[in-house]
């Protein structure tokens, strides 16, 4: 696999993208307290900014699901972390790196319902419509991409590239 040059988003460019989705945010919940649920591994970075970015007074929560083997979807979703916390009650906002087939979303989307979530709306850095095999809102995202395979940002391909400021595509013959 080959790390594509130059990143297909720069760093400046991703923070314009949680600066406009922070403002989005806030304009949308009129103050009301709210709870970012990041999916970890991969929307650590993007979480931590949008944090920083929010005005709209919330608190941090995590989870952490697995769908991927390599690049590859399994078409399994499953929850290895899930808040301690009660989320009855609590407006959820779903902090995802990238919105890909939708299983993973899907999956927690239904369980934050079961749990009593009072409203539940999905925010990504990435979205990449062309893989969807399940609905799933598509409240705030950032930037539409292909059907590229990318990594930086907190997206990874087998624990690698995560820390690159930028989101590169990964290729598996070698990049155009």
């Amino acid at each position: 696999m080959r790390l594509c040059e130059p990143p297909l988003i720069p760093a400046g460019t991703i923070q314009k993208h949680v600066a406009e989705l922070a403002a989005a945010i806030d304009r949308d919940g009129n103050g009301r307290d709210l709870v970012l649920m990041a999916v970890l591994k991969g929307a650590m970075y993007f979480a931590a900014d949008l944090s920083r970015q929010l005005k709209t007074p919330h608190r941090l929560e995590f989870c952490r699901a697995r769908s991927y083997s390599g690049n590859e979807s399994t078409g399994e979703v499953h929850i290895l972390v899930w808040p301690e916390t009660n989320l009855a009650g609590q407006r959820v906002l779903l902090v995802e790196d990238i919105l890909d087939t939708g299983r993973t979303t899907a999956v927690i989307l239904n369980r934050l319902k079961e749990e009593g979530a009072s409203e539940t709306r999905v925010c990504a850095l990435l979205n990449k419509p062309s893989r969807r095999v399940i609905p799933i809102p598509e409240d705030y995202v950032g930037r539409t991409i292909g059907n590229q395979f990318v990594v930086g940002y907190g997206l990874d391909y087998e624990e690698r590239y995560r820390g690159l400021g930028a989101i590169h595509v990964l290729e598996e013959d070698g990049c155009a």
